[in-house]
């Protein structure tokens, strides 16, 4: 089992930590609906919001998910993969510590599933449930991984006229936030380079796909104009946001 590092060491001595809460919606921030807990593994503080819409399905269903992305481990650098299996490893976008104290780390799906990193080239389906996907990869205790029918859940939340849009933070990333979501253009790390810092988001899904022999996995991306649902599937060494939602038994899958 990997372990976390507590480095959240600057880049800069100067560096002023970024205030995460202004890419939150102001309406969800003065009714009090943003809540925030600890990771023990680093003491990092973050905020969550409970969602309730309709699922894949059209059920009605209830999440508590995090309002801003996973930030956990140790910072490799862009060029190298995360192949160390005995700690959680990050990547920062162009290096730099304190982009992940803004936009969170980037992670490898075999990182974010806490997998040993062979998986990343390899079919590794008996190595977690394929049935509910309810699986903690490298969330902090007592939450799961973000999977498709959480995020189209967050999409159809209730009152949420702006589809798409209404996830995504209004603070530089074109949105209306009416969610509450506060998705950030965290852009991605691939084949060693960072690329769409502020333009587009990204994020895997506990899930694998068989493109190249399982060398691939199932993911999302968003652009800063997009209107719809970008279902992808992506390679699994690319570095990709996580985000985490609370391992609640009530939850629809």
């Amino acid at each position: 089992m990997k372990q976390s590092s507590s480095s959240v060491a600057s880049s800069s001595s100067e560096y002023v930590p970024f205030d995460r809460t202004e890419p939150f919606d102001g309406t969800h921030w003065r009714n009090g609906d943003y809540v925030k807990f600890v990771d023990g593994r680093n003491n990092r503080e973050y905020y969550y919001i409970q969602i309730s819409g309709k699922d894949t399905a059209g059920r009605k269903a209830t999440i508590k998910v995090m309002a801003e992305n996973l930030n956990i481990g140790e910072m490799v650098r862009g060029r190298k993969n995360q192949e160390d299996n005995d700690k959680i490893e990050r990547y920062c976008y162009n290096n730099d510590t304190t982009n992940c104290d803004r936009y969170g780390g980037l992670y490898q799906w075999a990182e974010m599933m806490q997998l040993p990193s062979d998986c990343n080239q390899k079919d590794c389906r008996d190595q977690y449930d394929t049935i509910t996907y309810h699986h903690k990869g490298i969330c902090p205790d007592g939450w799961r991984l973000l999977t498709y029918n959480d995020f189209y859940i967050v999409v159809h939340t209730d009152g949420n006229t702006h589809g798409v849009e209404g996830t995504r933070s209004a603070y530089g990333f074109g949105g209306y936030n009416t969610t509450g979501y506060s998705l950030v253009g965290a852009g991605a790390r691939v084949d060693g380079s960072f690329k769409n810092l502020n333009e587009a988001a990204y994020w895997f899904f506990p899930s694998e796909n068989p493109i190249e022999n399982y060398a691939a996995a199932d993911d999302c991306y968003m652009g800063s104009s997009d209107k719809t649902i970008n279902k992808n599937v992506s390679y699994k060494n690319n570095g990709n946001s996580v985000r985490c939602v609370m391992d609640d038994s009530n939850i629809n899958e």
